[in-house]
């Protein structure tokens, strides 16, 4: 039982690492099997397109699912809030886009390594056809179209240059190491220029979390109330008078608006919501609601922990 608690507890830790960590392995999953069972080199002058589109395709499909699976897009497209300026669309896209790229990044990286689909390509491109056919004779570049399918002719036509297979492993080895490098420095920036200290960052993340989790507690009961009284006067009783609609409240449209914003942080307000600042600023009637701020900055993590499930 300890055992299973500690598990749980490092998993709850390191949720992030190990979401992107599942995600890599299926992606480096699926790139195995394609390459080994769907896909298959034509060998003549439809090499290149046939292997870009395996290279990258899928990459792009990836990059859209991790789009649309992401809560921050749907936070700031839905409803189009007018109020979110050109700025901070950019605040947001850019964490969001490199959440996205996983999947794409590790598809194109894992099948680099494989070779397969760069070999394809590559032996169906003119420039390098005649780079690698330099004083080789006129059949040469005929022969360079099937040397995916021809493992002596490939080893004879290239001679004492690097194979095209592993070019495709060198090029995938320098892909991981530059976005490896570009990982750790954004990493380091962000917590340099975090605006609150690392303890207060640790608190504000589970307030977060915890919000999150009364939230749905909270609107799965006033849905289900509200849902069981509007079935019970349907079905049994009568209409429901003033006094009863007015003790049973439901946020009206504008205060889901607000709480619905992009959080901007501003350290002159200690707020760690749009639902904090929501309640501190009575129900956002005060002066002090920001809508959109343009003199703040927004905080990734806060705009994501809105939903728990899929944004969509």
């Amino acid at each position: 039982m300890d055992q299973a608690k500690r598990v749980l507890d490092f998993c709850t830790r390191h949720q992030t690492i190990l979401g992107y960590s599942v995600v890599s392995l299926l992606t480096a999953l699926t790139e195995f099997i394609f390459s080994s069972v769907v896909f298959k080199c034509p060998c003549n002058s439809d090499n290149a397109v046939y292997g870009i589109v395996f290279l990258l395709v899928p990459a792009l499909i990836f990059f859209l699912l991790g789009c649309m699976s992401n809560v921050s897009i749907w936070r700031m497209v839905t409803g189009c809030q007018p109020a979110v300026c050109c700025s901070h669309c950019c605040y947001v896209m850019t964490p969001t886009m490199s959440r996205a790229l996983v999947a794409p990044v590790t598809w194109i990286a894992v099948a680099l390594l494989g070779g397969s689909f760069y070999e394809c390509a590559a032996s169906g491109l003119s420039l390098l056809t005649n780079y690698l056919c330099t004083d080789k004779g006129k059949m040469c570049p005929s022969q360079v179209a099937t040397m995916p399918c021809n493992r002596t002719l490939s080893k004879q036509v290239t001679g004492g240059s690097l194979s095209l297979q592993a070019q495709s492993q060198l090029i995938g080895w320098f892909l991981i190491l530059i976005i490896l490098i570009v990982g750790v420095i954004s990493t380091c920036v962000s917590h340099c220029c975090s605006p609150v200290s690392y303890m207060q960052l640790k608190f504000w993340k589970i307030y977060l979390k915890k919000e999150n989790e009364l939230f749905l507690t909270k609107a799965k009961e006033h849905s289900a109330k509200l849902a069981e009284r509007n079935i019970n006067c349907f079905f049994h009783l009568p209409d429901p008078t003033p006094a009863d609609q007015t003790s049973f409240q439901t946020p009206s449209n504008e205060d889901w608006r607000k709480i619905s914003l992009l959080y901007t942080f501003n350290p002159q307000e200690q707020h760690y919501s749009m639902m904090h600042e929501f309640v501190n600023t009575n129900r956002g009637r005060s002066a002090k609601f920001r809508e959109g701020d343009q003199n703040s900055f927004i905080l990734g993590f806060v705009n994501d922990v809105g939903l728990s499930e899929s944004g969509i």
